[in-house]
């Protein structure tokens, strides 16, 4: 299992970095809409989108939002924020439900599921195509990474409180002030090659905003994975599980970034 997920990850990100730094504006936004349809391939896999109403569902809160932002920009910041909220919302009722927390009306994960996906996606075209967007795009794309990993290694070794148990077990507070303290670090450091003209004090807040909603959107994946029933989203990636799995920690955060550097 190792093994296939250092053979994934050393596959998958050298294209996604020559994707960042070479591809035309439209080879990527094509790119990133691939990804979108994947995206809502899983969101229906997981919540059983096989009926006409669950398939509907799925184009016109997905499909629909996700070509029309993709085609026409930014929709405005209040679009993603009411997706930001219903994240908060679901992931609050998996947090506090005692029991399995399986949505139990037809078609209503998929409602949330698609929009999550429909929405956010293009925030990752957005972001990129503007002037010098590639390095902001790469900025956040490593102080995500950095929030995971210095997450994981301050919980591995701090963690004595758990953060959310029953969306995820294994996120501890200390990990997730870690992954904060991290993130800012890393953030002050990679404004030098990437960020120059930033100031440090702007730097640490958007370092700090990208690792709070780096780490919410984890939370707010797992939520959606713990209310399907479902381990991972998909299997896009071996030994990875999906691409919701694997981007769920990033769409905050990118779109948060497209908001702070417009």
């Amino acid at each position: 299992m190792l093994k296939t997920r250092i053979l994934t990850a050393a596959i998958a990100l050298p294209v996604v970095l020559a994707m960042i730094e070479l591809a035309p504006e439209r080879v990527f936004s094509l790119f990133i809409f691939g990804l979108g349809l994947v995206g809502l391939y899983e969101v229906g896999a997981m919540t059983h989108a096989t009926t006409f109403r669950g398939i509907a569902i799925l184009f016109f809160l997905g499909f629909i939002p996700m070509f029309a932002f993709m085609v026409g920009g930014d929709p405005g910041i209040w679009v993603p924020g009411a997706i930001f909220v219903l994240m908060l919302i679901l992931i609050v009722r998996v947090a506090t439900t005692i029991d399995s927390p399986i949505v139990a009306e037809p078609g209503a994960l998929t409602a949330i599921g698609a929009p999550y996906v429909g929405v956010l996606y293009p925030y990752f075209a957005m972001l990129r195509n503007r002037f010098d967007g590639a390095d902001s795009t790469l900025l956040v794309l490593l102080l995500v990474v950095v929030s995971d990993s210095g997450a994981y290694f301050a919980g591995r070794s701090l963690g004595q409180r758990k953060l959310a148990p029953r969306v995820s077990p294994n996120k501890t507070i200390e990990g997730a002030i870690g992954g904060l303290v991290a993130t800012v670090i890393a953030g002050l450091l990679l404004r030098l090659g990437l960020e120059p003209s930033w100031s440090i004090a702007g730097t640490a807040c958007m370092a700090a905003g990208v690792s709070i909603l780096a780490q919410i959107g984890d939370l707010a994946g797992s939520a959606l994975k713990r209310s399907a029933g479902v381990k991972d989203s998909g299997w896009i990636f071996p030994g990875h599980g999906g691409l919701i799995d694997r981007t769920c920690s990033l769409v905050f955060a990118v779109a948060f970034t497209y908001y702070w550097v417009k």
